[in-house]
């Protein structure tokens, strides 16, 4: 008989989900998760109208997938990746993204960090050690990102658009995303700091490599952010 692809695998972390927002990451999306599965058995891909047959790669590497026919951005990708989750009873939710800049190891500990410390949110932040360098100028940026953010909401962060989250279901499940665009790293921040629930933050290590930053880790990017900041 044949397991049932919906059900959570038996393991130290099965009351775990990670969400991984999917658009066209076919070259690199397959080693994602191979490094996840050993440590967090339970993945799901939202692959969000991916043209390179993202979902097919991350379903044959082990992944769980939910598609999405149309691109509706990564802010509608991580909801309905939340929603999955929550319906197949999560504890908590790993928030990772699909290009490989973040570390497994850093989510682990988070994890580690939410369950000893009873904490609903654990925010990854590369601005609390120095393994990251993102540049002077792309600092400069994500920095005042991060000063804008912290005007607007509840939470003190010194990171506020780090892809690399641990959530705990009851905070997950007061999460409703309606931006669609980089926006959409704000308004977590925002809902999440409504919930009054008990957050941290915590060192992690964002990896740059070419093929990360052409897919939207450039300074472009970082700038697109607070653009987005400043207009909505």
């Amino acid at each position: 008989m044949m397991p049932d692809p919906a059900a959570p695998r038996e393991s130290a972390n099965a009351d775990t989900w990670v969400v991984i927002p999917l658009f066209n990451e076919a070259t690199v999306i397959g080693g994602v998760i191979a490094e996840l599965l050993p440590v967090f058995p339970n993945v799901v891909c939202i692959d969000d109208g991916s043209r390179d047959g993202s979902g097919s790669v991350a379903r044959a590497a082990g992944s769980h997938v939910v598609k999405h026919p149309i691109n509706l951005g990564q802010g509608a990708a991580l909801q309905t990746g939340f929603a999955y989750a929550l319906e197949r009873g999560a504890r908590y939710v790993v928030t990772f993204d699909a290009d490989g800049q973040h570390r497994v190891v850093d989510a682990a500990a988070m994890l580690e960090v939410a369950r000893a410390e009873d904490l609903a949110i654990v925010f990854g932040s590369r601005f609390l050690d120095d393994r990251t360098n993102p540049g002077v100028l792309k600092k400069l940026v994500l920095k005042t990102a991060v000063w804008v953010t912290n005007i607007t909401t509840r939470t003190r962060l010194t990171d506020a658009h780090n892809g690399l989250r641990v959530i705990r279901a009851d905070a997950v499940s007061r999460i409703n995303l309606r931006q669609d665009r980089m926006a959409h790293g704000t308004e977590i921040v925002v809902q999440l700091g409504k919930t009054g629930l008990p957050y941290a933050e915590f060192p992690v290590e964002v990896i740059y490599t070419d093929y990360s930053k052409a897919k939207g880790q450039s300074l472009l990017n970082s700038v697109n952010i607070l653009v987005d900041l400043i207009i909505r």
